[in-house]
């Protein structure tokens, strides 16, 4: 332990490197040997990223992008693992570069590992998404934020005009990171001097340039992904609700920040008379708190007033720079022994979250028996589609109607190339890209596990009349006991 500490005190960028290529080789692996079936989001991901739209009824395409490439590039599941992790790392390396020049490169390393032990870099991240991508661009952001206003440099700005951008295109919630950083820049003196600058404009410019296409498309569909979440939303009860929703979100953020608070324990206790001499300046650590707490504080401020519920996933790029907060105003020096400490309670959170990650897919499934979607029989139920539907019409399915999640299992595992499109729920405005009248010249699948399985659902049937519906059948899950069992019918191909 001490030669290690001694190598990490000397050369905290090669202990840096080491960290960056355990964690993402690790949390590439894991999800890669016991993910059976791939994972919500990311049949979510292939099912729209394959269209190449501007928008959808629910996100913003950025990460499906991102996945389709993964896609074509590799054609394997382990690729879209190693995304994620790829997307950690630049998020990380954004951070330590932002915390170098103010707590030096082992504070800086102290920094990461205290946000490593958070779930949300690690365990979760495996299943890439729109929270998963939002990390390299708020971290991003936040090093260009804080290197604009302490240099000026014109490429601080732009580089944070960047990120601004492209976080819209990964998610809305990017709302609440701007936000916190315009009133930062008008209320705080220092920070306000720069608006007498070109610097602040040009990010302004260039985030505007690069949400512009999906901003003029949002304009052009109505705002429809925002009226898809008024409508999944829960309705406020009563005034106790914007005082509830608000206080559970913080709670829920505090769960998931403990063993982060852990691993940072040794910069608080035992108390020391040696104070850290640290570079940052009073405008600095102003910055840094900004960033470790304004977007949390902007989500409970919107909840406080809408009195709507929050969710505790949102946390995902909220605490990016919270060790950096830690290390900076910590009472105490970052001495060897408490490096020693932090290194030691950083490694037992990171083999617990190991070990945790490994039982929840091998272990627990045998006790809790509880529905995981990387069991579900996607290779499986493909084969059985697409061999019936071939049998009824003598060709492969260019069309499946179903929802996202069976239809894009069917769609990524039938091992056609190209692979059938998804008429999602059967609902035109759900997948609009569709055509309709190319569906029924060509024929499609249909698929369905809810329900009457003998019988067509409502909206399967206004697109596909005529439909054959065949008997049920079951599968077994690929682990455990459970049995899926499938509806389904053959849209034959239609003459023009």
């Amino acid at each position: 332990m001490f030669r290690l500490i001694d190598a990490v005190e000397r050369r905290p960028q090669a202990a840096f490197a080491a960290f960056l290529a355990l964690h993402s080789v690790l949390w590439t692996a894991l999800p890669a040997i016991l993910y059976l079936n791939l994972p919500l989001d990311l049949i979510e991901a292939l099912t729209y990223g394959r269209e190449w739209q501007l928008g959808s009824d629910k996100h913003p395409p950025l990460p499906w992008w991102m996945v389709e490439i993964m896609y074509r590039a590799f054609g394997v599941d382990t690729a879209y693992y190693a995304l994620a992790q790829f997307v950690v790392v630049v998020a990380f390396i954004a951070v330590w570069k932002t915390a170098r020049p103010l707590v030096g490169a082992t504070g800086a390393l102290v920094a990461i590992l205290i946000i490593d032990g958070l779930h949300y870099f690690n365990f979760t991240a495996a299943k890439f998404n729109h929270d998963v991508i939002q990390l390299p661009f708020w971290a991003l952001a936040g090093f260009a934020f804080h290197a604009g206003l302490r240099r000026g440099r014109l490429g601080h700005w732009i580089l944070l005009g960047a990120a601004l951008g492209c976080a819209l295109w990964a998610k809305y919630f990017v709302v609440v990171l701007a936000a916190p950083l315009l009133v930062f820049t008008l209320v705080d003196r220092e920070a306000r001097s720069r608006l007498a600058g070109q610097g602040p404009w040009v990010a302004a410019a260039v985030a505007l340039v690069i949400m512009a296409l999906h901003l003029i498309w949002l304009v052009q569909n109505d705002f429809l992904p925002y009226h898809s979440v008024e409508a999944r939303a829960l309705p406020v009860r009563g005034p106790f609700d914007h005082l509830l929703h608000p206080v559970e979100f913080l709670g829920g953020q505090l769960f998931f920040i403990l063993p982060a608070l852990l691993i940072a324990a040794p910069l608080v206790w035992p108390q020391s008379k040696d104070t850290p001499t640290a570079a940052a300046d009073a405008f600095d650590r102003r910055i840094v708190t900004l960033l470790a707490f304004g977007p949390a504080l902007a989500v409970f401020a919107l909840s406080l007033v809408t009195g709507r519920g929050t969710v505790t996933m949102w946390g995902y790029p909220l605490w990016l720079f919270l060790g950096l907060w830690i290390v900076l105003v910590a009472p105490a020096a970052l001495d060897r022994a408490r490096l020693i400490r932090i290194g030691a309670l950083w490694a037992a959170v990171f083999t617990i979250l190991a070990i945790a990650f490994v039982a929840d897919y091998t272990v627990l499934p045998r006790i809790d028996h509880r529905y995981r979607a990387a069991f579900y029989p996607g290779d499986a139920l493909a084969a059985a589609l697409t061999q019936r539907f071939e049998a009824a019409t003598g060709r492969a399915p260019a069309y499946i109607i179903a929802s996202m999640w069976n239809g894009g299992n069917v769609a990524h595992y039938s091992g056609l190339h190209p692979q059938p499109r998804v008429l999602i729920d059967g609902l035109p405005r759900r997948a609009p890209w569709i055509d309709l009248h190319d569906l029924r010249t060509r024929g499609a699948a249909l698929v369905w596990t809810d329900g009457d399985l003998n019988s067509l659902p409502e909206s399967f049937a206004a697109v596909a009349p005529g439909a054959e519906v065949g008997a049920p059948f079951a599968l077994p899950f690929r682990r455990g006991e459970k049995v899926l069992r499938v509806g389904w019918a053959v849209l034959r191909p239609q003459a023009p």
